[in-house]
């Protein structure tokens, strides 16, 4: 996942929860609108990180606000 569990003062949260049709969706609550659904949970995941990507790329490239995050990706 891209977003580390915490960030100091600021933690980034990544919700998901299965829906009673058994897909998954993912979301960043930081991002609004940020959300994704898969067939299963990894799917879920990795579309909303895409997303995410996308969406803090266009907002920069709008000069529009995007969250204060110190650290976008973690390396392990």
């Amino acid at each position: 996942m891209f977003l580390p569990e915490s960030l100091g003062d600021i933690s980034p949260s990544l919700e998901i929860e299965q829906e009673v049709d058994g897909r998954f969706i993912a979301e960043i609550p930081e991002l609004p609108g940020v959300m994704a659904y898969g067939p299963s949970r990894e799917e879920a995941l990795a579309k909303v990180e895409a997303i995410a990507l996308r969406t803090l790329a266009d907002r920069l490239e709008h000069g529009e606000p995007t969250p204060e995050l110190p650290q976008i990706f973690s390396a392990a």
